[in-house]
């Protein structure tokens, strides 16, 4: 499967960075792993003897052009994304090189759309927010749910998280999205964003077994309220996750992911259930694993595959669902999370 084609890979010394370097090498890739902690930089490169690390601070352009000269992607790793996404946006868009990050953050996605559409449509190049475990994979299992329907009524996106082990770069960027909308909360309802000051609503949601019916909080916003609509006729978007994981992300004493197995993987296991209805009709697509910020580094480096391979629908800015054919690749990457659709 390998290209022989190298992606710069901005926060490469991350958690999730970590998990992008060893699947590009996997597939045959070569990484360029770069970020602003140098001494971060030198100890993942010992890791991955022959390297090429490159030193780049989002606040220094000229560095972040010595970061990707040379690169046929980047993929952008490093939160939170409302200080990261636009400069490593526009540096991909100055060397010509498509553009992919892992950003969660649903007002730093929303930024990305709104602020390079139209210059990376004019450019021709790719740039896809959001292709991580929160925005890309529940808007592949939404279209792909969707099929042959151009509208639909709802998309609902359950996510059954076993818990929630926080890493550093997620309670950053939480921080920053609450300062964003001055603490209040955020749904997609009505064809658009609203923002809210009352309680999240407590629920039920049925997942597949052996999950089973399980307490959930209803309109627990993520990435997917702003990747769904964005090239779908759906006016209502909403996500759901369980309790357990739900009390995880807000205790602050919840430590950090740890690895139990040689992959680097936590215990954390998923169960993604993405419903649509039109009228009376409903379809489903699931997707189940192990460890949320691991499982994002396949969907990333898959989507960077696919563009450098010419496997897309659409040029700009492009959520994983409108560039890529979702039922397909959501099955290509079934090493690494499994995928059941019904129609």
């Amino acid at each position: 499967m390998g290209t022989g084609q190298t992606v710069a890979v901005f926060g490469a010394y991350g958690h999730t960075g970590r998990f992008v370097v060893a699947e590009l090498l996997d597939r045959g890739l070569t990484p360029l792993p770069s970020g602003r902690d140098a001494d971060k930089l030198r100890a993942l490169a010992v890791a991955h003897p022959g390297l090429d690390v490159r030193p780049a601070s989002v606040d220094d352009p000229a560095s972040l052009d010595r970061a990707l000269a040379g690169a046929d992607a980047v993929i952008n790793c490093a939160g939170p994304f409302a200080a990261t996404a636009a400069p490593l946006v526009e540096a991909a868009l100055r060397a010509g090189i498509p553009y992919v990050d892992v950003a969660a953050e649903i007002e730093a996605n929303l930024d990305t759309f709104s602020r390079f559409a139209d210059r990376a449509r004019a450019a021709g190049t790719v740039v896809v927010p959001a292709m991580a475990f929160f925005g890309g994979l529940g808007d592949l299992l939404v279209t792909a749910a969707m099929g042959d329907w151009t509208t639909a009524d709802e998309a609902h996106v359950a996510y059954g998280l076993s818990g929630w082990h926080p890493t550093t770069g997620t309670r950053e960027a939480g921080t920053v999205s609450r300062q964003r909308r001055d603490g209040r909360r955020v749904r997609y309802s009505q064809g658009r964003m609203e923002y809210r000051d009352d309680a999240l609503p407590a629920l039920k949601w049925t997942f597949p077994e052996p999950m089973g019916t399980r307490a959930v909080l209803g309109e627990f916003s993520m990435a997917d309220i702003v990747t769904v609509p964005s090239h779908l006729a759906v006016p209502e978007v909403s996500t759901y996750m369980t309790v357990e994981a739900a009390r995880d992300l807000a205790a602050p004493d919840t430590p950090a992911p740890a690895a139990v197995d040689e992959r680097g993987r936590s215990a954390q296991t998923f169960l993604v259930d993405a419903v649509v209805r039109s009228g009376g009709a409903e379809r489903r697509a699931v997707a189940s694993g192990q460890d949320i910020y691991a499982v994002s580094a396949p969907l990333a480096v898959e989507a960077v595959h696919r563009v450098l391979t010419g496997r897309t629908r659409a040029v700009g800015v492009a959520s994983a669902g409108a560039i890529f054919d979702a039922p397909d690749f959501l099955r290509a990457l079934s090493a690494h999370l499994s995928f059941e659709l019904s129609r």
